[in-house]
């Protein structure tokens, strides 16, 4: 599996700030992107947005935004400030504020949300649970911790 790191880059997506209608500053202005072709098998964490058009398999943290783009294919748990699903995602997610999935978006797992804040455009796909807890600790985000103990092949993922 070719694992290529992420780079960041000196400009927010345009995708991103677009959604989430961010301004950007000297001192908050990265966003990871990991390019399609791209498969990563692990732990990202980020305290920046994330823009993935690869496949990626495992844990994902990041205190900013998260984006799987059209090409994007995600297999894993996910703990994030707000996520817009444009590709495939398979896992759990446990978001502080917004979950978009888009007309081409796909999600099979489970939303955790302080409010219902999971937005489905038409044609966009919901398979799973949208779950609502009252408990703040959940949403903090922390990079030394582990969100799951379930190992996740390369060979599952790519059977979107």
């Amino acid at each position: 599996m070719n694992q290529n790191l992420t780079v960041s880059i000196n400009i927010i997506s345009d995708r991103i700030k677009k959604i989430f209608h961010l301004k950007t500053d000297k001192e908050n202005n990265y966003c990871n992107i990991i390019a399609s072709g791209t498969n990563i098998m692990g732990r990202i964490y980020s305290p920046h947005p994330i823009q993935i058009e690869g496949i990626v398999a495992g844990e994902i943290i990041s205190r900013e935004e998260l984006v799987i783009g059209k090409k994007g294919k995600v297999r894993a748990n996910i703990k994030t400030k707000n996520m817009v699903i444009e590709g495939s995602f398979t896992g759990n997610i446990i978001s502080a504020e917004e979950v978009l999935i888009t007309s081409t978006g796909k999600l099979k797992g489970n939303v955790i949300q302080k409010d219902t804040y999971l937005i489905i455009n038409k044609n966009g796909l919901f398979k799973g649970n949208s779950i609502i807890i009252d408990n703040k600790e959940i949403f903090k985000i922390n990079n030394s911790e582990k969100l799951s103990n379930i190992k996740i092949t390369p060979k599952k993922i790519l059977k979107f």
